[in-house]
């Protein structure tokens, strides 16, 4: 899938499960050689050896991204191992859904700390590898509730249009240091986390993890010439518009 793929150091948070994992598969048969970090690091040695078995590249870096400390240390390793990363992409995220009236303080703090304050940290530590080197590409993988409101989905719609905001400030920040930022929105995936907020929905009309990871493709093989600052892609049998 093109040079802006092939040989280049990149990141995916929440690599284990669901959206995560199909990116990195994607990227590392493109040629990326990919660092898998989530919390299981079980789920995650089984994706490196899966990745490996064809012909892939891919190193396991476990961490919590609740923990400022655990994500230092993990940059560190990237610093230390790869002495670069050229993207970033932030794909970590949890939800919890609830009426606001009775959504306990601790759930909000967790689901802020995970959707929001991780890829803010992300983001600063992934910068102090890509400004030196005058290059870079950072993609948040945000939600349709990045610019959308529904009920009972007050935190993490908080945490989402977060993503969004900040996504949109850094990417003015740092344009002219040739860093790149975009945010994917995606609407319904069959995850965990989509029967979790919505078990409602007809799981068979849901998109697919492969569905996301074919966008963020499509952003990494774009030419230098051209920039997506944000894409949203629905399911086919959602509203238009």
């Amino acid at each position: 899938m093109g040079p802006g793929i092939k040989g280049k150091n990149m990141l995916v948070t929440g690599a284990s499960r669901g959206i995560g994992r199909a990116v990195s598969k994607a990227i590392a048969c493109a040629g990326a050689n990919v660092i898998l970090t989530a919390r299981d690091e079980n789920a995650l040695d089984r994706l490196k050896e899966e990745i490996i078995s064809e012909g892939g590249s891919a190193a396991c870096f476990p961490a919590d991204l609740a923990s400022a400390k655990d994500i230092e240390k993990m940059f560190d390793r990237v610093k230390n191992d790869y002495g670069r990363l050229d993207v970033l992409i932030n794909n970590a995220g949890i939800v919890k859904a609830g009426e606001l009236a009775d959504f306990s303080i601790k759930d909000f703090d967790r689901l802020i700390g995970i959707n929001l304050r991780a890829v803010y940290l992300c983001c600063q530590h992934a910068l102090k590898l890509m400004l030196p080197a005058g290059s870079g590409y950072i993609i948040n993988i945000s939600s349709v509730v990045g610019f959308k409101g529904y009920p009972n989905q007050t935190a993490y719609t908080a945490s989402k249009h977060g993503v969004a905001g900040l996504s949109k400030a850094l990417s003015a920040e740092v344009q002219k240091q040739g860093i790149r930022v975009s945010i994917i929105y995606p609407g319904g995936v069959d995850t965990d986390l989509a029967g979790q907020v919505r078990p409602d929905l007809d799981r068979s009309v849901l998109m697919q993890p492969e569905d996301i990871a074919q966008t963020v493709m499509y952003l990494l093989s774009l030419s230098d010439r051209a920039m997506v600052d944000e894409i949203y892609i629905r399911r086919s049998k959602s509203t238009p518009f």
